[in-house]
Formats: C-alpha cells, structure tokens, sequence
C-alpha cells in the first residue's frame, strides 16, 4: 500500500496551521508530521521530519517563505514545496517556481483544492490555483506592455527595509522592528541595492523620496 504524503505545515499564524491541518487530515492519503512558524524553523523540521511536502508561506517573521524554499530546495532537493498564500502576484509566483517551489495556492482556496493541490505536487507535477493561472496567461499576453516599475518588483521585506533605512534607522534597530538579524538586514539592502541599480544607502534614500516611499516635510 502506498505510503501517506507527509506534509509539514510552515506558517507564523497558530490558528491557520491548526485549520489547514484539520483539513489536510480529512484525506486518508495524507499526513501532517508537523508544524514551522517561519523558514528557520521549518528548515529543522524538514531535516527531522522528512515531509514529502513542505506546505509554505510566504511572508514570515525572520526567514520568509522564498528564502527558505531556496534553502529547502538545495539541502533536500526530493522535499517539494506548495506554496500557500495570500498574494497572487505573478512577480512571486516567477519568484517561487524559479527556486524550485512545485505549485502555488490561495488561503482563500476551498479544502478539496488545498487537498487536490497536495495530491498533484505529490505526482511531481506542477499545481497553480486557477486564479494565478489567469494572472500569469494574462501577464504572457500583455507581455509587450511597458514593465512594472523596479520598485513594484521588490519583495515585501524588501519594501519594509528600504522604508527603514531611508527613515534613517541603523541596521541593528530595523533588525529589531522586523524582528529579522543584522546580517539579513544588510543582506536586504545588498539586494535592494542590486536590483534598484543603487550602489550607496544615499541613493536608496533618494530613490525612497523620489517614490513617496519616505515624505521630507520642508518648513
């Protein structure tokens, strides 16, 4: 007999973990083995647990869902990952598939999709939910309209950083008010600066002005 799927639930909100799985553990052909509240921890989980799928979000305290689907992807590259989420974004979804994440799927999907969806990336095939497959044949047919603005496709974190830093907090007191590490924080503004085409903490603040990210009150 076939042996269940092994899901490992990773998000930072207790009740949702405890709803998905109520619903996951309704199929008799999948078990939940445990539970993450952010990318680190589920990280841990994964080399303890061995799930067959790491059912993933994406906006989390500390490590968020992309950075631990990369991480997942390259010290277990059998584990898949569904990625479960509000965010129907075609830039995230680009994001995630390119890390190797194996389908995308709404918090607002009904259980029996959540489920279908499980059962599908199991197969080893790829599961979008049918909104962000809309999204994305939209996007392919518009392709040749002029492109998102560079800020429109930086992540959410990336967008709380860089709102930081141009207020004119340090490394370490951004850390603390996302409740990420230095490290990642300086890691962030690499990026930011690297996809802005920035090359100084100056022109990230100017940039921020310019996109009313930041306001200067003049007197």
């Amino acid at each position: 007999m076939k042996q269940p799927i092994r899901v490992l639930i990773v998000d930072d909100h207790a009740l949702l973990r405890e709803g998905i799985a109520a619903i996951l553990q309704t199929a008799e052909d999948i078990r939940v083995v445990g539970e993450a509240a952010d990318g680190l921890e589920a990280i841990k989980k994964v080399e303890v647990l061995h799930p067959s799928i790491v059912l993933m979000d994406i906006a989390m305290p500390g490590l968020g869902g992309l950075e631990a689907t990369l991480e997942i992807k390259k010290l277990f590259p059998g584990v898949r990952v569904l990625v479960l989420t509000q965010y129907d974004d075609k830039e995230y979804v680009d994001r995630f598939l390119k890390a190797g994440a194996s389908g995308f799927i709404l918090k607002r999907a009904l259980g029996r999709e959540l489920i279908d969806a499980v059962r599908s990336v199991d197969k080893d095939e790829v599961y979008l939910h049918p909104a962000i497959v809309k999204d994305v044949v939209e996007g392919y047919l518009t392709k040749d309209k002029p492109a998102a603005s560079p800020y429109d496709r930086l992540t959410d974190r990336e967008k709380q950083v860089l709102k930081l830093l141009a207020e004119g907090h340090t490394h370490k007191e951004a850390a603390s008010l996302l409740g990420i590490g230095v490290k990642t924080v300086i890691t962030h503004q690499a990026h930011l600066q690297e996809k802005l085409g920035l090359s100084s903490r100056s022109e990230l603040i100017r940039f921020a002005i310019q996109q009313k990210i930041i306001r200067i009150d003049t007197p």
